[in-house]
């Protein structure tokens, strides 16, 4: 089963796919946060054969939940529902930090390269971190 990865942000978010097997995430791109976004994603899921979502939680140092992450919570249920599909949460914290130090890629984008590179980067690693310890058959 193919994954879609959402790295959320209030401006822009950032998208990977995982491989058909569902064993590994990709930087896929990055799209901006408008009122068009569920319907964006949803059609996205449509296209590439997604069967689940994974969305970035979103969580202060300390544990707590940050601004963004009701957003976020909010994303996903109205995913679930659009698309019909499970959606999934996976902790976030340090990968847009990792992202960064990660070599450059090509990747379908419209933001600026640097940028789009980290938030897509960062949503492969949230979406690789979760496959990687979860039983998905």
């Amino acid at each position: 089963m193919r994954y879609l990865g959402v790295d959320y942000g209030s401006s822009k978010i950032g998208l990977a796919l995982s491989d058909e097997a569902g064993t590994m995430g990709f930087p896929h791109s990055v799209i901006s946060n408008t009122p068009r976004l569920v319907d964006d994603l949803c059609a996205l899921v449509a296209k590439e054969g997604v069967g689940a979502v994974v969305i970035g939680e979103s969580r202060t140092l300390a544990g707590g939940e940050n601004p963004i992450a009701k957003d976020a919570r909010a994303l996903g249920v109205r995913i679930a529902e659009c698309a019909s599909i499970p959606v999934f949460y996976e902790s976030e914290v340090f990968t847009s930090s990792e992202a960064r130090r990660a070599p450059a890629k090509e990747m379908k984008t419209r933001a600026a390269p640097r940028r789009a590179n980290v938030d897509a980067s960062a949503a492969a690693l949230i979406l690789t971190s979760y496959l990687s310890h979860t039983n998905h058959e």
